[in-house]
């Protein structure tokens, strides 16, 4: 059976800038950081897209009860990262064997937070600078604004 999400009824809190606003259920971003949530709640997860200052989304976490299945092959394995405490491989995505442009500043990855609470997370850098910015940013967050139903 799907779980639900169930949100926090919390106000939108301020994280002391305008640019490193939290969005209801979305982990607090730091201050200085150039980014601001947008957060899509659904009846089973909760996805939230970081955007910088231009508009361009380079950071994806979708928060969710129901384990994403999601297939990551050893061999596209990268970087060692963390997300709210737990540790995690970093992936380059599975694009079929296609060396597409940009392939090398993207990642994504899934975690297990407890029990019927999962993360999958994508970073879609503009570079490499930029995407091992994004990984310690990720490193840390926490999804304790989270209140997963089922556990």
């Amino acid at each position: 059976m799907v779980k639900s999400v169930r949100i926090l009824a919390c106000s939108l809190l301020l994280a002391g800038s305008a640019n490193a606003q939290q969005a209801g259920p979305c982990p607090q971003l730091p201050p200085g950081s150039g980014l601001q949530w947008e957060a899509q709640a659904q009846s089973d997860f909760v996805l939230c897209k970081a955007a910088t200052e231009d508009g361009r989304t380079v950071l994806n976490l979708m928060l969710t009860a129901r384990d994403p299945d999601l297939v990551l092959s050893r061999n596209l394995r990268a970087e060692k990262g963390s997300f709210s405490g737990e540790s995690l491989y970093w992936y380059h995505p599975d694009m079929g064997g296609r060396d597409l442009p940009g392939l090398e500043s993207r990642r994504i990855t899934t975690v297990k937070l407890a029990k019927n609470r999962y993360a999958q997370i994508w970073i879609d850098a503009a570079n490499t600078g930029e995407l091992a910015t994004l990984q310690q940013l990720t490193g840390n967050l926490s999804d304790s604004a989270m209140n997963l139903a089922g556990e």
